[in-house]
């Protein structure tokens, strides 16, 4: 079905803060529209609006025609315990409530005390019964085990759809929400971070999905190379402007766009304070000789020199006025508000004293897992290299940084890692920020020759103010939890980071700082990320590529 989702004058926040207001966007078929700002400038918020789940502070969203099905994939940061991959699927493709809807409409019709008045049971049943022929609900069963294959995630069960979500890898659970996006047969999608725990060729495939989708999408996504290959449009959301624009031509268009449209509007700007600037001056100087004439004339003039007091007068008056029409000209201006200056991120990655020559070493190191096997891997890594680590997910990546780091101890064979070796970590779990414990505390704890202020100080540089510290760490976002780990990278002194997919759930700006911070960092650096920009962008000397297990350097 061809749909088209508009929203007219849309304003969306939590409590009594507006995030955006009178935001207009139409998705029509063919349109898949890339929502981006920085964290916490309502983009999720959008999305929920946009999927009926959440109701806007003003504005309307429709949809044509009225029965289109659209589906809302969020993010999910925690999975259902006792779900399994079919179920999980089945939720998430709308599959699952229209089948509730169903049975229940069915139920009613069928009972004959169903009390008359409302509406017919029977209509109610063809409705039910439409929709969730709709949604694909009929056939899912048989489509499923062939899409999970597709994606290989036909090995990591004997039954795939029986597996439970929580037995499954990171990897593993972003193909399953790549097979749900296969599965679904919505008229609109919105997406919701859908790139988080892809791997390469997993982000391929969402491409692919994506483009080829029947109906409009609508998608939020921090990754640059795939907003670059996928949408044909971009919605900012600039919440330091408290501006929301749409620009066509797709992602690298919106770039250059972006670029002119705020040199422009610094220059507006700049010329208007000039020339304000310059009429106020005038203005001044105007009165100045003003009250200075009156004061000469009342000093000058003679009690009974009626003629030269008069002259003075007139003098004053005509000064007087020209003061007036400056002030006028100034009143009459078209005011041109200046460019609010948007928070930026920008911090460096503390050092340490050079560690030995000699950072890590694994000699005919193995590792297993269950039934995973990770080696023979002998490597060493030296002070200062900088290694870029790829390969697909589940292929044994983390596994293989924490055997180097001596969080793993290996089943067969030896890791050593060198002496005055400071490590400093962002894992791909951000364990150090998980718990009941308040951000303040938990970061105290790890830092303790940081004063409490100091600590909060150290917090806001990174957005986590006063809303932020006194929260648990399990209340903070993903997005916090990884700005949070940054902020320890600045307050440890490291001569080796460690970089576990850090890119998940930062936004573009923090991306480029995270990207310029270790530009500059002379410390040996372990580097793990499917954000094919920053592969591009960070200095790598060298490449290892995991993969089955087996390490091989590229």
């Amino acid at each position: 079905m061809s749909a088209t989702l508009v929203a007219r004058g849309i304003a969306g926040g939590y409590g009594h803060r507006t995030l955006f207001e009178g935001l207009d966007l139409t998705v029509t078929e063919g349109d898949v529209v890339g929502v981006v700002g920085a964290n916490g400038a309502g983009k999720s918020t959008l999305l929920a609006i946009l999927a009926g789940a959440l109701a806007p502070q003003s504005g309307t969203v429709t949809c044509a025609p009225g029965d289109a099905f659209v589906g809302w994939l969020p993010q999910e940061h925690e999975r259902v315990d006792g779900e399994t991959v079919g179920a999980y699927v089945a939720r998430r493709t709308g599959c699952a409530a229209a089948t509730r809807s169903m049975d229940a409409a069915a139920a009613a019709l069928a009972d004959p005390t169903v009390p008359p008045g409302g509406d017919d049971p029977a209509d109610v049943y063809a409705a039910a019964l439409d929709h969730w022929l709709a949604t694909g609900a009929a056939d899912l069963d048989e489509r499923l085990p062939t899409v999970l294959a597709e994606l290989g995630l036909d090995t990591m069960a004997v039954e795939p759809t029986s597996a439970l979500m929580t037995s499954l890898s990171g990897g593993q659970a972003a193909r399953v929400g790549l097979a749900a996006l296969l599965c679904s047969r919505f008229d609109v999608v919105l997406l919701d971070e859908p790139t988080n725990d892809l791997d390469l060729d997993g982000l391929e495939r969402l491409e692919q999905i994506v483009t080829g989708m029947r109906g409009g999408v609508v998608l939020v996504s921090h990754d640059r190379e795939f907003l670059a290959r996928s949408v044909t449009k971009v919605l900012e959301i600039d919440l330091a402007q408290h501006t929301n624009t749409v620009f066509g031509g797709g992602y690298e268009s919106y770039l250059e766009e972006r670029a002119v449209a705020r040199r422009h509007r610094r220059e507006e700007y700049e010329e208007y304070a000039e020339k304000k600037a310059d009429l106020v001056a005038r203005a001044r100087t105007q009165r100045e000789w003003t009250s200075q004439g009156v004061r000469n004339a009342m000093r000058k003039a003679p009690d009974n020199d009626k003629i030269r007091r008069r002259a003075a007068s007139e003098s004053s008056e005509k000064q007087a006025q020209k003061v007036r029409q400056m002030e006028s000209r100034i009143a009459r201006m078209e005011e041109v508000v200046e460019p609010r200056k948007e928070w930026q991120l920008e911090f460096t990655i503390g050092s340490a004293p050079r560690s030995s020559s000699v950072v890590a070493t694994l000699n005919n190191a193995v590792v297993r897992q269950g039934d995973f096997t990770l080696g023979p891997v002998s490597l060493q890594v030296d002070a200062g290299d900088r290694i870029g680590i790829a390969g697909p997910n589940g292929a044994g990546k983390s596994t293989l940084l924490g055997l180097l780091l001596g969080g793993i101890t290996p089943t067969e064979g030896t890791s050593r890692l060198g002496t005055n070796v400071a490590i400093g970590e962002i894992d791909q779990a951000r364990g150090q920020f998980t718990g009941t414990d308040a951000l303040a505390d938990r970061f105290e704890g790890v830092v303790p020759e940081y004063s409490t202020a100091e600590v909060r100080t150290l917090l806001a540089k990174f957005g986590l103010r006063a809303d932020h510290v006194d929260r648990a760490v399990d209340d903070l976002s993903p997005g916090e939890r990884t700005r949070a780990a940054l902020a320890l990278l600045q307050a440890r002194g490291t001569n080796v980071v460690v970089l576990d997919e850090p890119t998940n759930h930062l936004d573009l700006p923090a991306i480029e700082q995270l990207e310029s911070a270790l530009d500059s960092y002379d410390g040996a650096v372990l580097l793990v990320t499917h954000d094919r920009r920053m592969l591009q962008r960070v200095r790598i000397d060298r490449h290892w590529y995991v993969d089955g297990g087996r390490v091989t350097e590229r």
